[in-house]
């Protein structure tokens, strides 16, 4: 089907995409296409609103800024991609390109995911700490908080990359994906995957449990500190000020746990769960953030009443 067999990195993959018929292929573009332009246009108004509103120049904010540039990079390494290839009909990816969009797919979301990490702490000194989180929570902090997630992403990403790299690919493989996700890519390799793919469940629990426990250990001093307050009124609107944040580790955590802490070959089942991580946690970041938290709806109001 796909030709003389060659063991180089000429070896071209198939990205299957989804199955749909030709009417379900104009439907899915527009959908790809209009879920990209709310991603891009929620971040960037994220990002715009934090930078030109001096009430919002604060710690939680400047994480949730490098949130969303993280979430806008997220996606561009894969929704374009499948736009292209729905539109063209052109499934196949050079070794180079599908090598490049895992490092960055990787790279943005294990970035994401000590992200959510730094912003449980930003709301435990916030709550626990609320007379001296100004002084703790500076803009140094900030940095020395932001920069080593970015700096893990990146070396965590490269990690994994670097052993996919030392797979064996011949001429062109098929993966059962709508991009060159790395479970999707080891089942199509000639190589003994057995290390890489536990490899992948130890990572995932570096990714994922690790920093889930640390948020889970900020939390339970956040539910600490709000149980002590007397007043119900006080408690709930301080436990409120986190439910955002709850919110997007809920959605990230999910199918990222899903996905990558099993020991299993890739499936029908990995393809929507990479659906919803890929789409759904970037869409529902801005939207989150900005219908339920105050200073956002003030700042909002503040813009379109001027």
């Amino acid at each position: 089907m796909f030709g003389e067999l060659k063991n180089d990195t000429s070896a071209k993959f198939y990205i299957s995409s989804f199955s749909v018929s030709e009417n379900g292929i104009n439907i899915l573009i527009i959908l790809v296409l209009l879920g990209y332009l709310m991603i891009l246009a929620g971040n960037l108004f994220i990002i715009s609103l934090v930078c030109l509103n001096p009430h919002l120049h604060r710690s939680m904010y400047f994480f949730l800024s490098n949130l969303s540039v993280v979430d806008i990079l997220y996606v561009s390494t894969t929704l374009p991609k499948l736009l292209y290839i729905s539109y063209t009909g052109n499934h196949f990816v050079s070794y180079t390109a599908c090598i490049a969009q895992l490092y960055l797919y990787a790279f943005f979301g294990d970035t994401e995911s000590f992200l959510l990490v730094s912003m449980a702490i930003d709301r435990y000194v916030a709550i626990c700490f609320p007379l001296h989180y100004s002084l703790i929570m500076s803009k140094k902090a900030c940095m020395l908080l932001a920069f080593p997630t970015w700096l893990m992403g990146s070396l965590n990403s490269f990690i994994l990359t670097y052993f996919v790299c030392s797979l064996n690919f011949f001429g062109f493989v098929e993966i059962q994906n709508f991009f060159c996700e790395l479970k999707a890519i080891l089942i199509v390799s000639s190589s003994d995957t057995t290390f890489l793919r536990k490899l992948i469940v130890v990572d995932g629990m570096f990714i994922g449990s690790i920093p889930v426990l640390l948020i889970l250990a900020s939390y339970a001093c956040i539910i600490r500190t709000i149980l002590n307050i007397q007043s119900p009124t006080g408690r709930w609107k301080t436990f409120s000020s986190c439910t955002s944040h709850i919110t997007i580790v809920v959605l990230y955590y999910g199918p990222a746990m899903a996905l990558y802490m099993q020991y299993s070959e890739a499936n029908s089942q990995d393809t929507i769960l990479s659906v919803i991580f890929v789409t759904l946690v970037p869409l529902f970041n801005p939207l989150v953030y900005s219908l339920r938290n105050d200073d956002f709806l003030k700042a909002i109001r503040k813009v379109t009443h001027g």
